[in-house]
């Protein structure tokens, strides 16, 4: 909801579903059978009663226009969030006013939207209060700075001489010694509070055995490795840029701390990645006026997915303040100045030789980057024997797809879409091929969410 009354589409509903099971259970809930009582206001609040198992329906409220994202209350015993009946009456809610018409909320619905509102104000007015009185212990934290870095360092002389051990002995030795070799090496660089070596070395034991060619393969990470692990010891002789790079690399937190900027952001995409551990999600934004991409990265423990949920296609008129580090797109989120809201802008495409031109280029700043955000325009989606690639309509060239990314239904979303005409794709290119997450058609149309 805008204040503009202007109502999302399904697939921006869909997108805010934890998990597929969510997004098959809430479809099934978009009709008007089971729903009595159902209403939306011009502050962005939508209500309803939902018929489920027990003798009382399920009391449902979504508060849209919070700036801070959406927000969800539901009487139903459901763990997820938003759960299916929030998605149910999302999805009703979409079919205009004959579907769900603007009135008055009732008194369980304002009352949990009155208190929430006025609880965010709280948070808003205590978060400047404690920016307001400053920082802790200055010395003190440089201390525990020192100390972390000495047990980086140490941890990064270790690793140095496990990747000589196993040149020395010989890439035949990785495929028999198995995946604990790895996964105690990675547990030594959790000691040394390096979460980035961790992370990379736990991706070298997935690659012996992985299929052909996989010595290559293994012989290239444990150069980006080793490559890292210098750029750690010889920090002090980098430049700014890159040697926040490497810290962040390694694993050290950092906060954005660049000027912020205020711009109409499109959300480009936003998709989820998991483990046994943690889910990311990520999301794409595209500055109307600065035209350039920036990052949001959210976490979220094993099962839950992170916060913000932003819908493809809406735009914030907000501001993004930038991490710090050479080529780096990452950003915070920061004030924003209206609701989210649907929009008809996209952003500026190249072609796909000037994509691969910009990968290369962003090595320069991070030689460790896997890929960069790009949008292509006029592609056309074409077989190349068992894989599938963009090509240029007018031009000779093309970006083959990410192995990965043959296997989605997003890839017949894109194929459907195009139907042998150019479309505009959104996505990342890099060393990998090209992982399209978004496309438009060529003429007016909204924007088609593929992963």
């Amino acid at each position: 909801m805008t204040q503009q009354g202007v109502r999302w589409t399904a697939d921006q509903v869909l997108a805010l579903a934890p998990d597929a099971a969510s997004r098959t259970a809430g479809s099934k809930l978009g009709a008007a059978g089971p729903w009595s009582e159902v209403g939306s206001s011009d502050e962005g609040a939508v209500w309803g009663l939902c018929k489920g198992s027990g003798s009382r329906p399920y009391q449902t409220v979504v508060d849209i226009a919070d700036v801070s994202g959406p927000a969800y209350k539901c009487g139903c015993p459901s763990r997820k969030f938003p759960c299916k009946h929030a998605l149910g009456l999302l999805l009703l809610w979409v079919g205009g006013e004959l579907a769900v018409p603007v009135a008055k909320p009732p008194d369980w619905a304002d009352q949990w939207l009155a208190g929430r509102r006025e609880h965010t104000a709280e948070k808003t007015a205590a978060g400047a209060s404690g920016a307001a009185a400053g920082p802790g212990d200055p010395e003190a934290a440089r201390r525990r700075a020192e100390q972390r870095a000495g047990r980086i360092t140490a941890g990064a002389t270790e690793l140095e001489q496990r990747l000589t051990d196993l040149l020395r002995g010989g890439l035949a030795g990785a495929e028999q010694a198995g995946y604990g070799l790895w996964e105690e090496t990675a547990a030594r660089m959790v000691d040394a509070q390096a979460s980035g070596l961790a992370s990379r070395v736990r991706e070298l034991g997935a690659i012996p055995s992985s299929g052909p060619g996989w010595p290559v393969r293994l012989l290239e990470e444990c150069a980006l490795l080793h490559l890292l692990d210098q750029g750690w010891l010889r920090r002090e002789r980098l430049p700014d840029g890159l040697a926040a790079t490497v810290r962040s690399r390694v694993g050290l937190p950092t906060s954005a701390d660049g000027s912020p900027v205020r711009d109409r952001w499109l959300v480009l995409a936003q998709y989820d990645t998991s483990d046994a551990r943690l889910t990311i999600r990520r999301v794409w934004l595209y500055g109307e006026e600065t035209d350039r991409n920036a990052l949001l990265l959210s976490y979220g423990a094993a099962g839950r997915a992170p916060e913000p949920a932003l819908p493809v296609g809406l735009t914030l008129d907000a501001e993004v303040t930038a991490y710090p580090g050479a080529g780096q797109l990452r950003a915070a989120l920061g004030r924003q100045f209206a609701s989210p809201a649907p929009a008809e802008i996209r952003p500026r495409g190249v072609t796909p030789s000037q994509a691969a031109i910009r990968y290369g280029g962003a090595l320069r700043d991070d030689p460790w980057l896997d890929s960069v955000p790009v949008t292509l325009e006029r592609v056309v989606p074409v077989p190349d024997g068992d894989s599938w690639q963009l090509a240029d309509a007018d031009g000779d060239l093309a970006l083959p797809l990410a192995p990965a990314a043959g296997n989605r239904p997003g890839l017949w979303r894109l194929v459907a879409l195009s139907g042998g005409a150019p479309v505009k794709v959104f996505g990342e290119c890099g060393h990998r091929g090209f992982t399209p997450l978004t496309a438009w058609p060529t003429g007016p149309g909204p924007a088609v969410p593929l992963y």
